[in-house]
């Protein structure tokens, strides 16, 4: 720019030609010239422009260099009423002004651009004017990346907020070494009761807690760092003011939060409320003994009258009963006074059925059938009224002899009650194994989510820090490192999506060793320096339908298996690929159709597994790795995808020589695609003009997408609800693409808008955006043609890509 001032023609400019100008001027631009931070000067009452080299890419090739020397409203008239009166204050001897991250919008490339500023104005003293002020000294700093940047991290961590809403189970977020609450979700609250919980330590927000050891395992945990795991531990709470204390049991987890230095910060608190599963454990127990107590007296009963022989008829506990033909009682013995309240002279003369419950006449009837035809009665059960009116179950035996039947009734009103118990106990026994269950995978969700939170955390923390020390260089480290966190935290939503067979699949025909050969330097980092990896792809391999990133990822995922199979001491990781031909017989052993195959091996030198692992390996939420450090979702996720993609994955182990995943996908008779190069050109996706409709119910995502949108050259039209958005698809504008969310209020999901619109606008291209790949926007796993799912969290230039792809067709 000192050349460039040098050589500038100053004859138009109220400046002057350089040697008039005043000593406080000059001293000022050597001052700009000299840095390397944006600075620019307004001088004089027209406030003629001048600024450095660092300043030029802030205004862009429509100001530079033509601005130089020309008054400031006449280069800024578009942001005057922002910048106008700041200078006025300056000029007229005000103070100086300071502005942070604040909004300047201004045309810069071609394009309204909306600028973040953070900037100062001063005033440059000048003796040879009145009021002493010559002019305007600003220095400032484009703040544009940063505040965005702010912006998406808010919004990444409010989705694991509603994430941690939505959970199952209770959690809680505590902070500092006495437990301050700062988050708690739905289903803590519905535990504990509805306090006042966030910004107070946790002995104040429920002193129930008390005495009961809770507060002590939470200064342990934060102490210790390591993190406390209970099952079935007693809580009793007062869940309302006023109430009696009331016992629950909880399965939980202490969570250490672990930040970015190291240092405990707080405590991640997860679990459920077992009380029914504890009280049914306990129920199921009594039954067990009420059921062992039974048996004994049935034995003792046995052996007594083993023993009595031919008393048999006076002292049997169970009723014993002569009828006629007519199924009258002709005798009866004492049993049934005791049991039932009725003394012989009562019951002979009365009809078995007088004292049945209504409901089983019936199948009496048809045991008398049987009798009638000479047949035995081995087992028949009935409800029978006792003398007071209520009634006890019996099992009767009955066989025809000499015109008369004769049987035998046993009590088992009590072994019914024990029965229904048991039946009652075994329910919530499976309940209990299912939350268990639920709890192996909320266990490792809740780890990797610890780690994720820690990342996102630790650098928006630093990057704060940074902003208030005005240390503005090396940002983009933080930056970078909070977004990898927001990454790998959708990542891990998408792990969940996949195991819920909720994943929306783009096969395309795929050449296998290339996909191995761009992912060799991520698996060789991957598994690390211990572990040698040998990649042979077999040549001429046959293509095959697939969808390449899920792909990548099992591929991936079994490396990662491979890898922990063979720590500590590392080993040998071979990938290799063939094609196969099944047979019948080999496809039958395999679960697969007969027919050609593309086999992707993975083979390690680790530890192997046992039969019995083996067999448990694809069962959801197993895992042999210790609590918080896996899911078990890993093979389970690859073989329903396996499965999915009309493939199959198989083990091969043995312990203490290794592990072989053998993964089969069908052949596909085209070529595989090529691979498509990515420029910046395209990632930038800019339009023409194009029409896009966006709806969304969630505003702060819509209006983040239309700005993209108008920014990159398209014209965006919103709604917040299917019906709206349905209007304006019915409009007689043109429309190239709709953009819609899923799940939409107004009685319309996205793919119900789709279609409606499709009826007026057959052609028109679609692009759903969406928190999971919901079942009702695909038919057959498959996306009809001209639509596209992006699942959020995602980048506004992937999206940008993929709406001019979509556009493009």
């Amino acid at each position: 720019m000192g050349a460039l001032m040098r050589s500038h023609d100053w004859s138009a400019s109220s400046l002057g030609p350089p040697s008039a100008w005043p000593q406080s001027l000059r001293t000022a631009v050597r001052l700009l010239l000299n840095t390397g931070h944006p600075m620019y000067i307004w001088w004089g009452q027209d406030g003629a422009c001048l600024y450095n080299d660092a300043y030029r890419e802030s205004i862009g090739p429509e100001r530079h260099p033509q601005s130089l020397g020309q008054p400031a409203r006449q280069v800024w008239e578009e942001i005057w009423d922002i910048i106008g009166p700041q200078i006025e204050q300056v000029m007229a001897g005000g103070p100086a002004t300071w502005n942070e991250n604040h909004l300047v919008p201004i045309t810069r490339h071609g394009r309204r651009e909306d600028v973040y500023w953070t900037y100062s104005y001063s005033p440059i003293d000048d003796e040879s004017v009145p009021g002493g002020v010559g002019g305007v000294l600003v220095v400032c700093t484009e703040t544009t990346q940063n505040v965005m940047a702010k912006k998406r991290l808010a919004l990444a961590i409010e989705r694991q907020r509603r994430l941690f809403q939505c959970a199952p189970g209770f959690i809680a977020i505590l902070r500092g070494p006495n437990h301050i609450f700062e988050f708690v979700n739905d289903a803590y609250i519905q535990l504990a009761g509805d306090r006042d919980y966030i910004g107070r330590p946790a002995l104040d927000a429920v002193p129930d807690i008390k005495d009961q050891g809770y507060k002590e395992l939470l200064d342990q945990v934060y102490a210790t760092g390591e993190r406390f795991v209970a099952q079935q531990k007693s809580l009793r709470l007062a869940r309302t003011p006023g109430a009696s204390f009331e016992e629950r049991f909880i399965d939980f987890i202490y969570e250490p939060i672990v930040d970015a230095d190291g240092s405990i910060s707080g405590i991640f608190v997860e679990g459920f409320d077992v009380t029914d599963r504890a009280l049914a454990d306990a129920a199921l127990r009594e039954s067990e003994s009420r059921l062992r107590e039974l048996n004994m007296y049935l034995e003792r009963e046995v052996m007594e009258r083993s023993a009595v022989g031919g008393r048999f008829w006076q002292i049997s506990p169970d009723l014993l009963g002569v009828l006629s033909v007519n199924g009258q009682f002709e005798s009866v013995n004492p049993a049934w006074l005791n049991v039932l309240g009725w003394t012989e002279t009562e019951i002979e003369g009365i009809s078995f059925v007088d004292l049945l419950h209504p409901d089983e006449r019936h199948e009496l009837l048809e045991a008398f059938e049987r009798l009638e035809k000479g047949k035995p009665i081995t087992r028949f059960e009935c409800r029978y009224r006792r003398k007071d009116g209520q009634y006890n179950w019996f099992v009767w035996a009955a066989a025809p002899f000499n015109d008369a039947y004769y049987c035998i009734g046993r009590d088992i009103t009590s072994q019914k009650e024990a029965e229904e118990e048991l039946a009652v106990a075994r329910d919530a026994l499976r309940q209990s194994e299912k939350m268990e269950a639920i709890g192996q995978l909320t266990g490792g969700i809740a780890h990797d989510f610890n780690n994720l939170l820690a990342g996102i955390s630790g650098n928006l923390e630093m990057l704060e820090m940074r902003l208030e020390q005005g240390r503005l260089s090396d940002l983009d480290h933080y930056i970078s490192g909070a977004q990898g966190s927001a990454r790998r935290a959708a990542g891990l939503t998408q792990r969940l999506l996949a195991f819920s067979r909720r994943q929306t699949l783009a096969p395309k025909p795929t050449d296998t060793n290339r996909l191995i050969a761009d992912m060799e330097d991520l698996i060789r980092r991957t598994v690390g320096p211990d572990i040698d990896v040998y990649i042979v792809g077999f040549e001429g391999l046959w293509s095959t339908l697939v969808d390449p990133s899920q792909l990548e990822n099992a591929l991936l995922n079994l490396c990662i298996n491979a890898r922990d199979a063979m720590s500590p001491d590392g080993g040998r990781l071979t990938i290799e690929t063939e094609n196969k031909a099944l047979d019948a017989r080999a496809a039958r052993e395999r679960a697969l159709p007969p027919g050609e195959y593309v086999v992707l091996k993975v083979t390690d030198t680790g530890s192997g597994m046992p039969p019995d692992v083996i067999s448990q390996a694809f069962d959801p939420f197993f895992t042999t790795k210790p609590l918080g450090q896996g899911t078990g979702l890993g093979l389970s996720m690859i073989y329903g995808f396996m499965r999915q993609s009309g493939g199959q994955v198989q083990i091969y182990s043995e312990v203490g020589m290794g592990t072989t995943m053998s993964v089969y996908l069908p052949r596909h008779a085209g070529t595989a695609d090529a691979p498509r190069e990515v420029s910046n050109a395209a990632v930038a996706a800019s339009g023409r003009g194009e029409t896009v409709v966006v709806i969304d119910d969630e505003p702060a995502l819509r209006q983040l997408m239309v700005e993209v949108l108008e920014d990159n050259g398209y014209i965006a039209l919103e709604a917040a609800d299917g019906p709206s958005g349905l209007k304006l698809l019915e409009s007689e504008d043109d429309v190239d693409l709709l953009i819609t969310d899923v799940g939409l209020p107004g009685g319309m999901n996205g793919r119900q808008v789709a279609d409606a619109a499709r009826v007026s606008r057959p052609g028109l291209k679609v692009l759903f955006v969406t928190g999971y790949a919901e079942n009702a926007i695909v038919r057959n796993g498959l996306l009809d043609s001209g639509m596209e799912v992006m699942t959020k969290p995602f980048t506004m230039a992937s999206m940008g890509s993929k709406i001019r792809d979509l556009i493009g067709r």
